[in-house]
């Protein structure tokens, strides 16, 4: 009862903030975009798997190139774009010194998102240029990362325990 009592105070706190009236969209929109974006950072891995043990040149290795540019230009990037705005909307309505360690712990995981999302840009150039120096089993092995830091940001959203 304590920690909802004290969610309530504080969200009616930030009541006299004009941008608090959206905190709930914002949450919505941010909730959104990092589905689509985790959706993207679990799939492009998988199609690298696939894309690594075709012939460079052939038509499977052009139709992956399709996929895997499509994949990441229109629907991860923008979904990360967005859920990075979104979240730090939401951090600073919610008020920054009012988050605890759990903040500041899922805050470097999303950082080491993001960091993995640059990787799987880079990779992507390489399977473009025809330069994959990866095997299927690194990028098996890869596409293991954001699943644990997904674990971590979660149980610090929801549980918070460090607060």
């Amino acid at each position: 009862m304590g920690r909802k009592y004290a969610q309530k105070t504080l969200k009616t706190a930030y009541v006299g903030n004009k941008m608090s009236h959206y905190y709930e969209w914002f949450k919505v929109i941010h909730i959104i975009s990092v589905i689509t974006w985790m959706a993207g950072i679990f799939y492009l891995p998988r199609l690298y798997v696939y894309h690594s043990k075709v012939k460079v040149g052939s038509e499977s290795d052009e139709i992956f190139k399709v996929m895997e540019r499509k994949l990441l230009r229109y629907i991860m990037n923008p979904s990360m774009i967005i859920t990075l705005i979104f979240g730090i909307l939401l951090a600073g309505i919610y008020g920054f010194k009012a988050l605890g360690a759990w903040f500041h712990i899922k805050m470097l995981c999303v950082c080491f998102l993001t960091i993995y999302h640059g990787l799987l840009a880079r990779w992507r150039k390489d399977f473009e240029f025809g330069r994959n120096k990866h095997s299927e089993k690194f990028f098996r092995i890869i596409n293991e990362v954001p699943s644990v830091l997904l674990v971590v940001i979660v149980i610090m959203v929801v549980v918070k325990p460090f607060e």
